[in-house]
């Protein structure tokens, strides 16, 4: 791991955090996948959800490390690293305390996401993402469900076979069902089962007056 980067997330150095963004992304792109598994291990510790200084060390070095892997389009040599952060936010609670209060690990989810399923039309990446973002859907996070509903419906377009397999579990989802069904339908209609549609018919005509819904 980069020396910087070792040190930030080693010692939790919240005064040297804001350096690794006068570091080059060639410079610290290797060790991309090590730092994100460091954070992983630091937001799955039993004081994180009250250690301020260490939402705020992962905040920071989150935002760095997506940088970087836009920058660099190294998500596929980093995308199992960052899925993998992402999906041990599902362990976790993610349902706002209070009005527009996320919790931490929705907020680490929610700067992660866009990172990841903004490249839906790539394959790879997505056939790590789809299943995971298929279960944040039923986790009771309104704007989460909303962007996962949203980028879905965008990777049912470019690749819907992806999505195929998870209509029955999108079904449980009031926020995605409807409008990532009605895109699927269209996208690979022959490949989703007739019980599936059907049962479908009502809510896909509600899909107008779902929040985060794409006109197709």
């Amino acid at each position: 791991m980069h020396q910087l980067f070792g040190l930030v997330l080693g010692k939790r150095d919240l005064s040297r955090a804001g350096d690794l963004f006068s570091l080059e992304d060639s410079e610290i792109e290797d060790c991309l996948s090590q730092a994100l598994e460091e954070i992983k291990a630091i937001s799955c510790s039993p004081d994180y959800l009250t250690n301020d200084n260490d939402q705020a060390v992962v905040e920071i070095c989150i935002t760095r490390i997506t940088t970087a892997i836009r920058e660099t389009r190294s998500i596929e040599r980093h995308g199992g690293a960052l899925v993998g952060l992402w999906e041990s936010c599902l362990e976790h609670n993610l349902t706002p305390q209070g009005k527009d209060e996320d919790t931490p690990h929705a907020k680490i989810a929610s700067d992660i996401t866009s990172c990841i399923l903004q490249n839906y039309s790539r394959p790879p990446v997505m056939a790590l993402a789809v299943p995971v973002a298929v279960r944040f859907l039923q986790r009771g996070n309104r704007e989460l469900s909303r962007n996962m509903s949203s980028y879905l419906s965008l990777a049912a377009m470019a690749k819907a076979e992806l999505l195929a397999e998870h209509t029955e579990a999108i079904t449980c989802s009031v926020l995605g069902v409807a409008v990532i069904l009605m895109v699927i339908r269209q996208c690979l209609g022959v490949h989703l089962p007739l019980k599936l549609i059907h049962p479908a018919g009502p809510l896909l005509s509600t899909a107008p007056h779902l929040p985060g819904h794409l006109e197709v």
